[in-house]
């Protein structure tokens, strides 16, 4: 499943009556908010040089070096001396540090450095005032090393059509397939046998102890969410505070998440025609969704013959418009696309969101990274024909994404280093116990990229979570994007380590009104959203998003 995190803002309701906290952490002594920034531990922070600055955050970077293979408890692997380099960022508290904040925006394969700065930007002034927050690029992503590299000329336009014609159709994607699974073994070596979802949990143990702290606290959207889960479950009683966004389910490996996936990007993309058709006189597409879907469809067939501008094809079409089962918020620039090329003939809107949006050569990290941890986070089919017969059953049902997904994840059918078993977050994994700790785990009930019944899952893993759903909620991602009521439970949850009261029952502990639906934008200078400023960041899986709005 390759999800970038698109979070959403929403409106609030009344908050919940808050129980059961969590034991605050020891207070540190007392020091001056000069040399609460030093470095801890060895860690040189420093400017960051690489990273464009966001706002006017006090970001600083740092590198961390940790062994590259470790044994199933953390420690080193005897007679193996070869490391991993990661690369950190912070912003301090704006006062007095009592917390520190490690942050993951989902993926796999995403970088993460800049979400330190948007994270503590968007926090409330009474987290910020006590809150370090922490992110980094994980192992063979972004600016650690050594780096995963496969193959950049992969994402050349025109790409072939992610739904085949034919079985020799077919037969040439899977064997697309299975040359990038070499060229990533080939270019990549040894670091492909150690990027586990635990390998980067136990980074993250490491990261703590650099930072000389007994606890962390830790937010992880989308894929976060599961090396949360994995990181709790196995470093119980380093954790103050767990929260758990837009969460992948515990009960479905990858290969099974990718299927169920397919069909929530479908009833998310549904919705984003029902919109469209609903503003009809805005866009021209089509007056009920099933003529706006009709209009999309048609155009994808266009495209197989006359790809726009030699570059957008039906596969770079796919990986563009799958924003929209990410974030409500990229609705009004994507339907422009749409209609600009099917009423008017012009290709340049679509040109620019497949360029905002979609794949190319610097791609080929972050996908290489998300293929290097899901095929090996958990067993895949080896007989090709059961890849066949769920990528044609999911076409007949899902035909938005139903092949797209199946041939991005694809190269994990011949991934050349070895999976192994599923880590089943809540029933504990060898001699680690379950995680039995306080967590929030909060979820929006139209979010395309991770089915919301997955949240009641963890729900049931995690005896001491509480859920909190945003009701009609559009996007991946919620927690500090401006829904007053859920960012109340949330802030609430971190500044005092208290969850809301657990409901009986299956439902959630606390409901939020999700926000209102975009409207069109008036103009084509309107002003852009967050997400299109920042654009989708974290896959998980084909064209999928990861970011904020």
């Amino acid at each position: 499943m390759r999800a970038r995190t698109l979070a959403a803002v929403s409106a609030g309701a009344v908050l919940a009556s808050l129980v059961a906290g969590v034991p605050a952490r020891a207070e540190r002594t007392e020091e001056t908010a000069e040399t609460s920034r030093a470095a801890p531990e060895g860690l040189a922070w420093g400017p960051c040089e690489d990273i464009a600055p966001v706002g006017d955050e006090a970001l600083e970077c740092a590198t961390l070096t940790v062994p590259l293979a470790r044994s199933a408890d953390g420690a080193r692997v005897n007679g193996l001396q070869d490391t991993v380099e990661l690369a950190l960022s912070r912003v301090p508290a704006t006062g007095r540090a009592e917390h520190t904040m490690l942050v993951n925006p989902g993926g796999p394969g995403s970088a993460g450095r800049m979400w330190a700065a948007h994270t503590h930007r968007r926090m409330p002034a009474e987290l910020r005032e006590i809150y370090d927050v922490v992110s980094f690029d994980p192992r063979g992503v972004g600016a650690s090393t050594p780096s995963i590299t496969c193959d950049p000329g992969f994402f050349a336009p025109v790409r072939r059509d992610t739904v085949p014609a034919d079985a020799d159709a077919e037969a040439a994607l899977r064997a697309g397939a299975e040359e990038y699974a070499r060229a990533c073994e080939k270019n990549t070596g040894p670091l492909l046998d150690h990027v586990r979802t635990e390998d980067t949990a136990h980074d993250m143990d490491a990261i703590r102890a650099a930072l000389g702290e007994e606890t962390i606290d830790y937010l992880g959207y989308s894929y976060g969410s599961y090396l949360g889960t994995v990181y709790s479950a196995l470093y119980p009683d380093r954790v103050r505070a767990l929260v758990l966004d837009s969460v992948v389910d515990p009960d479905k490996p990858w290969y099974e998440s990718n299927l169920t996936q397919s069909r929530a990007l479908e009833r998310a993309a549904d919705g984003f025609f029902d919109w469209v058709s609903r503003h009809d006189d805005a866009y021209g597409l089509g007056t009920d969704a099933g003529q706006v879907a009709e209009a999309y469809y048609s155009l994808r067939s266009d495209l197989a013959a006359a790809p726009a501008a030699d570059t957008v094809g039906p596969t770079e079409l796919e990986g563009a418009v799958i924003v929209v089962s990410y974030s409500g918020g990229t609705w009004p620039r994507v339907a422009e696309a749409l209609s600009a090329r099917i009423n008017d003939g012009d290709d340049a809107p679509l040109v620019s969101l497949h360029e905002a949006y979609g794949d190319d050569a610097d791609s080929d990290r972050g996908y290489g990274g998300y293929l290097a941890v899901q095929c090996t986070d958990a067993r895949w089919p080896e007989d090709w024909s059961t890849w066949h017969d769920d990528a044609a059953a999911l076409h007949a049902d899902t035909p938005f994404m139903g092949w797209h997904n199946i041939w991005y994840n694809a190269p994990c059918a011949t991934w050349g280093a070895e999976s192994d078993d599923w880590f089943q977050v809540g029933d504990g994994y060898g001699e680690h116990p379950a995680y039995d700790g306080d967590a929030l785990v909060v979820h929006a009930t139209r979010d395309g990229a991770t089915p919301v019944e997955g949240a009641y899952s963890l729900r049931d893993r995690l005896p001491g979570s509480a859920l909190v759903i945003e009701e009609g909620g559009l996007t991946h991602g919620v927690s500090l994007t401006g829904n007053t009521c859920v960012d109340d439970v949330v802030t609430a949850y971190l500044r005092d380590g208290v969850l809301p009261a657990r409901a009986g029952g299956e439902r959630a502990d606390v409901t939020c009104e999700g926000r209102p639906e975009p409207r069109p934008r008036t103009a084509r200078t309107a002003p852009e959203t967050m997400v299109e400023r920042l654009g989708p960041v974290g896959l998980e899986s084909p064209g999928k998003p990861g970011s904020y709005e």
